[in-house]
């Protein structure tokens, strides 16, 4: 039972003192006389608890802004384009001035039925991605299937830029051969410039490694001093960029009027090659687009590449002072660990002077960067 009714009635029927009853009982005297003032007034139900919300919620969001949220979502959606929160929240600034924060964006749809929780889906800060550090350092290429109207089959053959994820090319195809790979490569270094290195899976227009020779492709890339690289079969994630630019095209081409012929579905391409390179704010990119991304550092080319990664695997245990050691360029090195992994097996991997730490489990206990002027190696360094 609610303390209220217990002192109302102390105070009515025994006629014991506002002050005795809340010295006694611990509350406030203004209170208490508030709680009786709502009982002669009220009756019983001026007993009930009241509300502790705000009479006014200064950041609520206007109705206007929620309706807004709302429409925008759907219309992203019909368009075959991005709708979450953060693209929503982008878009927002840009028509309104202003935006409310990702998380209220969030909400409106969860109470509007327009999104479905999924607390088991793998956050996206646990992943690690590697980008090329510059524009055009690398890129890479792939071809994916599509269908015109009336089931016709046909290729369209996509390059991003690893850095930016500017799309250079986007081409249709009935089936890309290898004097069409070429000519694309050519035609998006043109406008771009051309890589330092370009990846690319083991199909047959990019690679003639199954038939102990070289493709167009690879001839051309190799007179341009230009690095070709290959996935390892059966392991699509290496191109991950240019596959799940394949997923994104698709979804948008699913909601535009079915091409009829190539010449429609490359006009097609070229709108969305414009929407994604300019309109789209990208995630990874810290919501700038591909092309903000892709102008803002100087390029790479042919023969920049930069130096290649000498990589290693040490085994170790940590010892009692929470160290275990690393040599570089002739040097040992101590890195900090912490005392509570004394004694616990580990393993360094090492990539130049870019250090993971992980114990037997595969728990990474420690990332940085080596300082190659100093021994001891700070945990907050």
């Amino acid at each position: 039972m609610d303390v209220g009714p217990y002192l109302v009635e102390a105070h009515l029927r025994e006629g014991r003192s506002v002050a005795e009853l809340a010295r006694v009982h611990g509350v406030h005297r203004s209170w208490l006389y508030k709680l009786l003032g709502r009982y002669r007034t009220e009756g019983e139900a001026g007993l009930a608890p009241r509300s502790r919300r705000p009479h006014r919620s200064p950041t609520a969001l206007q109705p206007e802004v929620t309706q807004e949220i709302v429409h925008l979502r759907a219309d992203l959606l019909a368009q075959g384009l991005d709708a979450g929160a953060l693209t929503i929240q982008w878009h927002l600034e840009r028509r309104l001035g202003r935006a409310p924060s990702v998380s209220s964006i969030v909400r409106v749809l969860r109470r509007r039925g327009l999104v479905v929780p999924q607390p088991h889906k793998r956050p996206r800060s646990s992943l690690h991605r590697f980008a090329a550090a510059l524009p055009n350092q690398l890129w890479q290429t792939d071809a994916t299937h599509w269908s015109l109207a009336g089931e016709r089959s046909v290729e369209i053959l996509n390059m991003i830029d690893d850095h930016s994820r500017l799309v250079v090319a986007a081409v249709p195809f009935d089936t890309v051969k290898a004097a069409d790979a070429a000519a694309v490569f050519h035609g998006a270094a043109q406008r771009c410039g051309y890589p330092a290195a370009l990846l690319s899976d083991n199909a047959a227009v990019f690679s003639g490694g199954s038939r102990q020779g070289k493709v167009l492709l690879e001839s051309e890339l190799e007179r341009l001093g230009i690095v070709c690289k290959h996935a390892a079969p059966y392991h699509p994630q290496t191109c991950g960029k240019v596959e799940r630019l394949h997923q994104t095209l698709k979804r948008w081409l699913a909601k535009q009027p079915a091409a009829a012929t190539l010449d429609e579905l490359a006009a097609q391409l070229n709108r969305f090659r414009l929407h994604y390179n300019v309109h789209r704010p990208h995630r990874a990119l810290g919501r700038r687009t591909p092309q903000e991304v892709f102008d803002a550092k100087v390029k790479a080319g042919p023969g920049s590449a930069l130096p290649a990664v000498h990589y290693r695997v040490r085994y170790d245990t940590v010892d009692r002072n929470g160290k275990v050691t690393l040599r570089y360029d002739s040097r040992l090195h101590h890195i900090g660990l912490g005392a509570r992994h004394r004694g616990k097996a580990i393993v360094l991997l090492v990539a130049d002077r870019v250090v993971r730490i992980v114990d037997a489990d595969g728990e990474l206990l420690r990332e940085l960067i080596l300082d190659p002027t100093r021994d001891y190696q700070r945990q907050s360094a």
